[in-house]
């Protein structure tokens, strides 16, 4: 028996009172949190929904997140975090992937009409059978896109007894985007995921009178979720939820809340530190953490922070597939500034080129990863996870070197993937994506260099003959079309593209 819930309950046992989030004026303790969860897995159960079904949340750093997640782990089910920036046909295809019984999903707000997506988006998947909505107004019972959760809930008891789950039964189906365009469903057990929460926890040390974490990472992604949520639960530490990151506001949260521990991507931290010059104002002094990944930090980035905040950044470095953690830049070693440090406790990493031959001495070579962490496959993708996996190693598509002291830095990214601010986004989907449009002959997306998100989506489109349309206007079409991170803002009309004499567009020389 193993449940990735114990963090929650344990942490509930142990510190009722202890407040476990705040979120705006609200203060909720570890009691009340999991208080819900039960009654939530209650209803999941009165609804049907049990041992191995699947439920997926659509949900921002919110109370809902952790009330919801927790329940649907409790009732033995699984939980498919979907992005919240996913549009209607996109949200269709996850919940149709992930064979979902359920979506639980935030009303959103006029900007981010989360609860209109996903009401559409439920109705256009085959096999979903309930909606939930979590209403944006506190405990409203009421909502225009269908049942409220408190609704739902009223009548549910308070208490529950945990569904007995395998240590190999899947916890979490997190969809990371291939390089074939179509995202795929990384299956990730009770074990990956409760593990790595636990060796995260063992690797950081503990402040004496509690951490507060900032929860500004998005909790439906694989860092936010292991590194922010179940460490900062299982450690019994306060969560200070942000749905959006504003960097004076979170500087404002980091003084007011006592802030210890700060995870964050590269952007992020380089707000941060934008702000504080531009305002000349002190930083805050309460962090004793700073946890990076994501992307790789600029060295300037990390300079400023420590000059600044006087603490360092500690990068470290896994994916999806990974739950996520794989490596860090681990306390009581020397950090080393630019690399991902080295594999944490119970992770064996390599070197390796394209036929899986191992890469002996500094490389370049792909990096491998074997371990607690590497999930079970992709779900319902044999062939994909087949191309990936071997003898219990993973292959990450990232491309490193590794110093003598055992260090990995990491050179390139394999294939032509972009990270616009910290979020991966898969050219060949947009492309697919680009090509559905009429007017639209043929498309390549590259990434090009952007200061303060790393890299920005640029299409390179040829006109079909005869077609009218204008580049800002093709770049609207796709901004209806495709989640807000993965968009391309900048469109260029071309009468050719670059290519090998195979056909095979030449990236390298769009960027």
């Amino acid at each position: 028996m193993l449940n990735l819930s114990i963090i929650l309950e344990d942490s509930a046992r142990n510190v009722p009172d202890k407040t476990a989030i705040v979120f705006e004026g609200l203060r909720l303790p570890y009691s009340m949190v999991e208080t819900i969860a039960n009654r939530v897995a209650n209803l999941l159960v009165a609804r049907g929904v049990g041992k191995g079904d699947k439920v997926a949340l659509t949900c921002p750093n919110v109370p809902y997140f952790p009330f919801v997640y927790f329940g649907i782990l409790k009732a033995g089910a699984t939980v498919v975090p979907l992005n919240v920036l996913l549009q209607a046909r996109e949200i269709a295809y996850h919940l149709d992937d992930s064979d979902a019984k359920a979506l639980f999903c935030f009303e959103g707000t006029a900007e981010l009409p989360m609860g209109r997506r996903g009401r559409e988006g439920f109705q256009a998947a085959d096999g979903c059978e309930h909606f939930f909505v979590l209403p944006a107004t506190p405990l409203a019972t009421e909502s225009e896109y269908g049942e409220s959760i408190w609704a739902a809930l009223n009548g549910m008891a308070g208490e529950f007894e945990t569904v007995q789950t395998a240590p190999e039964d899947t916890a979490v189906i997190l969809y990371t985007s291939g390089t074939t365009g179509q995202p795929k469903g990384a299956e990730l057990s009770h074990q990956n995921m409760l593990m790595n929460a636990m060796v995260s926890d063992e690797m950081f040390p503990r402040t004496p009178g509690g951490d507060n974490y900032l929860a500004v990472l998005p909790l439906f992604h694989s860092f936010g979720q292991t590194v922010v949520m179940n460490t900062g639960f299982r450690r019994q530490g306060t969560l200070v939820l942000m749905p959006r990151f504003e960097p004076g506001e979170a500087l404002e949260l980091i003084r007011k809340e006592n802030i210890t521990f700060l995870p964050a991507v590269p952007t992020m931290f380089w707000g941060l530190l934008t702000k504080i010059h531009a305002e000349g104002a002190a930083a805050p002094t309460s962090l004793k953490l700073a946890v990076g990944g994501g992307a790789s930090l600029p060295v300037e980035v990390l300079r400023d922070f420590e000059q600044t905040f006087g603490i360092g950044i500690l990068e470290g470095y896994g994916l999806s597939e990974t739950s996520p953690v794989a490596s860090f830049n681990q306390l009581g070693r020397p950090t080393k500034p630019g690399t991902i440090g080295t594999p944490i406790w119970g992770v064996e990493m390599k070197l390796v080129d394209s036929n899986w031959k191992t890469i002996v001495g500094e490389g370049p070579g792909e990096i491998a990863i074997r371990g607690h962490n590497v999930m079970k496959g992709y779900y319902n993708r044999p062939e994909a996870t087949e191309a990936v996996m071997n003898d219990g190693w993973i292959r990450t598509g990232d491309i490193a070197t590794r110093d003598e002291d055992g260090y990995y830095a990491i050179i390139d990214r394999s294939k032509d993937m972009i990270i616009r601010g910290g979020f991966n986004v898969y050219p060949r989907e947009i492309e697919e994506v680009l090509m559905t449009h009429p007017a639209v002959s043929l498309a390549a997306v590259v990434g090009i260099p952007h200061e303060s998100h790393g890299e920005e989506v640029k299409a390179y489109v040829i006109l079909s003959a005869g077609a009218s349309i204008t580049e800002d206007e093709l770049v609207l079409w796709c901004k209806e079309t495709m989640a807000a991170y993965k968009y391309p803002r900048i469109v260029e009309f071309r009468d050719g593209l670059p290519m090998t004499a195979t056909g095979k567009i030449l990236k390298r020389e769009l960027r």
